[in-house]
């Protein structure tokens, strides 16, 4: 009988083990794969499974889309239109900074993002593009506040450059800016 009960209770240590292993597993899986928006969903729902839950919506959600690569000449037309765009800025910086806004949401829907809401647009990319993600969500901000007059020179200078760090990502479909980075980070070592 002493036996049954000590086994009843090494199964049900093996079990809450292996729950708490598996659980444990999967939050770093997450925070890996998702990286900084990781704690941006952590600090958004102040409770780790909600955040967790949240994430594995977004990553099942993304799984449905047909994200797609752009063709060469697409990407390079965008390219161009980016530059020009940039130009723009010296001499109409509130202009640009919208157009920048609206090419990186042309980029989005060319490569299958859905573009409708700007909430759940970032969402998406977060999945693909989490170290850039709150690049966009910033300059989107500085975008929204400059349509509305609040935003500085500076400001809108700032919005190009975290525009400019998901176009980049979209536009190479994240392998050439992330190789960029992991180089980057190399050489730090």
């Amino acid at each position: 009988m002493e036996w049954v009960v000590v086994a009843v209770i090494v199964a049900a240590v093996i079990l809450v083990a292996a729950a708490v292993a598996l659980r444990s597993r999967r939050t770093a899986t997450l925070r890996e794969g998702f990286g900084p928006e990781y704690d941006r969903a952590l600090e958004d729902h102040g409770d780790r499974r909600a955040a967790e839950e949240e994430l594995r919506r977004r990553r099942d959600r993304r799984r449905g889309l047909d994200i797609r690569p752009l063709a060469p000449d697409v990407r390079e037309d965008y390219a161009e239109r980016w530059t020009a765009t940039q130009r723009r800025f010296v001499d109409a910086p509130e202009g640009a900074v919208a157009e920048a806004d609206e090419l990186v949401a042309q980029v989005m829907r060319d490569r299958g993002y859905p573009v409708d809401d700007f909430e759940q647009r970032a969402a998406d990319v977060s999945v693909d593009h989490p170290e850039t993600v709150e690049h966009y969500r910033q300059a989107h901000a500085i975008s929204v506040d400059s349509a509305l007059g609040h935003a500085s020179t500076e400001d809108l200078r700032k919005a190009m450059v975290h525009f400019r760090a998901l176009f980049d990502d979209l536009l190479h479909d994240g392998a050439q800016a992330v190789g960029d980075r992991t180089r980057h980070m190399e050489e730090m070592s």
